[in-house]
């Protein structure tokens, strides 16, 4: 009896020794995952705002961002300033800074803090754009809450890279606030 005991016993044993290691396997897969997620979302944001910052000083962009300013009560007046050109290059100078900041994350938690927040301002301001810009609800599917494509679409792109903006300001204010304690 004691032989058939030790063998229910090692079986049991065993079979929770390849339960927990499986445990591990997944526990690390998952970590790896949420790793490549957390590096991909901060850089992803990165390359988003740099290359649209970069394109701002192109004369497309700068005609194809004028109906959002020239509709939004929050910008409608830079026009009066400077021209159309001269503004898009202005915001290009600003993205491009803001994604620099945020790159530098490696460097200093505090500086990919300040852009990240500056990231939250950008995409609150261009979300404000789904309320302001004409088109943006789809008339021949009913208008509201039908998105158009363009500019309703492509403007809403920017709530989930605001939720990145977000994370990546509060995880660098975080760091910056251990690395001075």
């Amino acid at each position: 009896m004691n032989t058939v005991s030790d063998t229910r016993g090692a079986a049991f044993l065993g079979r929770v020794e390849r339960e927990q290691s499986a445990a591990r396997k997944e526990g690390s897969l998952s970590a790896r995952a949420e790793a490549v997620g957390r590096e991909l979302a901060r850089y992803g944001v990165v390359v988003v705002v740099g290359w649209i910052g970069l394109m701002k000083f192109t004369a497309y962009e700068a005609e194809g961002i004028r109906l959002y300013v020239t509709n939004s009560p929050l910008m409608n007046w830079v026009y009066e300033l400077m021209s159309v050109r001269g503004f898009s290059a202005l915001l290009g100078v600003v993205e491009v800074g803001i994604a620099v900041l945020i790159a530098a994350r490696p460097l200093s938690a505090r500086a990919s803090a300040v852009g990240s927040a500056l990231a939250v301002g950008m995409f609150l301001t261009t979300l404000s754009f789904l309320a302001t810009t004409p088109g943006v609800w789809e008339p021949s599917a009913g208008g509201f809450p039908a998105l158009s494509g363009k500019p309703g679409q492509f403007l809403l792109k920017d709530l989930a890279l605001l939720g990145i903006a977000l994370w990546s300001f509060g995880e660098s204010w975080k760091a910056g606030v251990r690395a001075t304690a």
